[in-house]
């Protein structure tokens, strides 16, 4: 198979569990794929990526939107493709990509989206508020830029259309794992407001839980996700209550708002 004039630029920390997977849903068809990893990865992820013919470059953490953004400088191709070692390209989101970088015309768009689906605790996430969690993750070099700490988000300038294959997300493992990182979120989230200079928000720490289980869970069908999607939108609902208390604590502390 011929390969298309694409760069797969990813960043990874000790992923070796998990890497594989992504890498071979892009090995063949396109022309690079560039790694970038936290410079204290010490499970081998490193090699795994070369031994797919990966560029891998180690770098000190400075955050997701400048480690993507450095991924991104070491591409050579026209196109961009990012891809996190927890996802994987389908197999209709492939054949999409191939059509659209195949086209010649000159009025062809700046950037592409796709939306992502998430396996959780066995099933294939496709309501609530986790789908279709649309992603822009295939641009033109020089045409994008990624921003943003908490959630990072590739800016684009230009014209972005819709692809409708998935993007294929293994992230939650279990409730453990979603509480875990629920907790993780929420102090990168109160960080950010305390440099934002953010109110306290009492008012939101009690109307956005309930607002955001009500939206997920009946407005957007996560109903039909079975118990999955029962939990999905609980725990939603936990980690923006979470998000909000700890603001308000960080806020009204003695010391000042400071958080740890």
């Amino acid at each position: 198979m011929e390969r298309l004039p694409i760069s797969v630029c990813m960043i990874a920390g000790n992923e070796a569990r998990r890497i594989r997977r992504a890498l071979e849903s892009v090995a063949g068809w396109t022309s690079e794929i560039v790694v970038v990893i936290d410079d204290k990865v010490t499970d081998g992820t490193g090699k795994i990526a070369e031994s797919y013919g990966a560029k891998v470059f180690s770098q000190p953490w400075n955050g997701h939107s400048a480690h993507r953004n450095f991924a991104a400088e070491q591409a050579t191709q026209s196109w961009l493709l990012g891809l996190d070692a927890d996802e994987e390209v389908s197999h209709k989101l492939r054949g999409e990509i191939i059509s659209a970088v195949a086209r010649l015309e000159t009025d062809s768009p700046d950037a592409y989206s796709f939306p992502r689906c998430t396996l959780f605790c066995g099933r294939w996430i496709r309501h609530g508020d986790w789908y279709p969690d649309r992603k822009v993750r295939l641009w033109r070099r020089g045409r994008a830029k990624w921003s943003g700490a908490l959630h990072e988000k590739l800016v684009v300038e230009g014209r972005v259309e819709k692809l409708r294959g998935d993007l294929l997300h293994y992230s939650m493992d279990s409730l453990d794992h979603f509480t875990r990182k629920s907790i993780m979120v929420s102090g990168l989230f109160v960080r950010q407001k305390l440099e934002q200079g953010a109110p306290p928000g009492a008012l939101e720490m009690w109307l956005r839980p309930w607002w955001r289980f009500v939206r997920g869970f009946v407005f957007r069908l996560g109903f039909l996700d079975g118990w999955q999607g029962y939990a999905i939108a609980r725990m939603v609902a936990f980690e923006t209550f979470l998000r909000y208390a700890k603001l308000r604590e960080a806020r009204l502390a003695p010391e000042n708002g400071k958080f740890p």
